[in-house]
């Protein structure tokens, strides 16, 4: 296995394939929420996060993480005032944390910092350090999603009933924050801070055009990830392409794919299973 890890390109894929296997599940919740544009808040926080962390000399992960958690915690306590919307407020928050991160990485001269790699990702630039942390980060996301998937899903679609039957919603919905940040603190290398959503977003919209049930579609949007991180990579090789955007606009020509057979392909699913 260290052999293959010894190419630009395998390492690549194997980190591209190890976010795919965690964006895709994790994905699902996001869109059965409704909640992309709180996604894309807590990606471009992540840019604080890696300036602060750098200000700080502190492990980059870990001041994503951080940040993360604090902008969801601001967010909380602004919605609590109900003076705006919540809409509003993620645009706030989101286009605020991405100007404070960029002016702070900019005053910081005695650092060399690619911009371009922190927005759009350096998948092909990652090591085999950065695909342990993300196939442990992505295995520690796996298992508490796995253990708690009733009391997500339950808080998913019906928050006053779940909390009825005695399900820890709030519990629910803290993991679900967590996860987030934990998904984009290991992502962020890869695909990059205006990206990172999009790989948790459209492959869940593909899967939601073929699948059934909630869990075949969490499947159904790994499998769709992992694809696209691939044909996005090949694509990459072939035309001398940026690989962040060109995954992403992998993921979005599966998109466009599913829309036209996704009702024809459903049909039989829905034939062979009654």
């Amino acid at each position: 296995m260290s052999w293959l890890l010894d190419d630009f390109f395998m390492r690549a894929l194997f980190g591209g394939l190890g976010i795919a296997l965690i964006a895709g599940p994790l994905g699902c919740f996001i869109v059965w929420r409704r909640m992309a544009y709180f996604g894309e808040t807590m990606a471009h926080a992540a840019l604080l996060g890696i300036a602060l962390s750098l200000l700080m000399d502190i492990f980059p992960i870990g001041g994503v993480f951080a940040v993360s958690l604090l902008i969801a915690g601001v967010l909380y306590w602004l919605e609590r005032l109900d003076r705006l919307s919540t809409d509003t407020l993620l645009g706030i928050l989101s286009h605020a944390s991405l100007s404070i991160g960029l002016i702070t990485l900019g005053f910081m001269t005695w650092l060399r910092i690619d911009i371009m790699s922190l927005l759009f990702g350096d998948i092909l630039s990652i090591s085999q350090q950065d695909i342990m942390i993300i196939w442990g980060g992505g295995a520690l996301v796996l298992a508490l999603l796995l253990s708690h998937w009733q009391s997500l899903l339950a808080s998913t679609i019906s928050p006053d009933i779940a909390s009825a039957e005695g399900l820890p919603v709030t519990r629910a919905n803290l993991l679900f924050i967590f996860l987030i940040a934990l998904v984009i603190a290991v992502a962020m290398k890869l695909i990059g801070v205006l990206l990172i959503t999009s790989l948790l977003i459209i492959p869940a919209a593909t899967a939601r055009q073929f699948s059934l049930s909630p869990e075949s579609m969490a499947v159904m949007a790994a499998f769709i990830a992992a694809l696209a991180v691939y044909i996005g990579l090949q694509s990459s090789l072939q035309w001398d392409s940026q690989p962040g955007p060109s995954i992403v606009l992998s993921a979005f020509s599966l998109f466009l794919i599913s829309l036209a057979i996704g009702p024809a392909i459903l049909k039989v699913i829905r034939k062979r299973s009654s």
